[in-house]
């Protein structure tokens, strides 16, 4: 689906922002305790907008592959989940957002199962 290539780019786009915001503008701001777990934010936002990405192009080859549409939407909601909860918790300093962030990580990893079922089942 184009969607996914789209948001895969926008998504992209947005991880370089947010870490280059957090390379120069939140140095000075957090603590390097923070300045880690916003770090771990952009890395796994950026890796998933990889995800994304491939996903967008595997919807193009198998468009009958319905578990490919929804695993990149679980790559989505756990790009949201968990990388959104880590920025949040940074800039606000709330720790308890934290408890968001595993649920983030299980729409990761039934994202990836998905897509590991979707390219079994249609043999590419």
């Amino acid at each position: 689906m184009k969607v996914f290539i789209i948001i895969g780019s926008l998504s992209a786009f947005t991880g370089v922002a947010l870490g280059a915001f957090g390379a120069h503008g939140l140095k000075a701001r957090v603590t390097p305790e923070m300045l880690t777990v916003w770090q771990t934010g952009v890395q796994y936002h950026l890796i998933h907008a990889l995800g994304l990405l491939l996903i967008g192009i595997l919807c193009h080859m198998l468009p009958e592959a319905t578990q490919l549409r929804t695993a990149g939407w679980l790559l989505l909601v756990g790009t949201l989940l968990f990388s959104g909860s880590l920025y949040l918790m940074v800039l606000s300093g709330v720790r308890g957002l934290g408890i968001i962030t595993p649920l983030g990580g299980v729409a990761f990893l039934a994202g990836w199962l998905l897509l590991a079922i979707a390219v079994w089942r249609y043999n590419l």
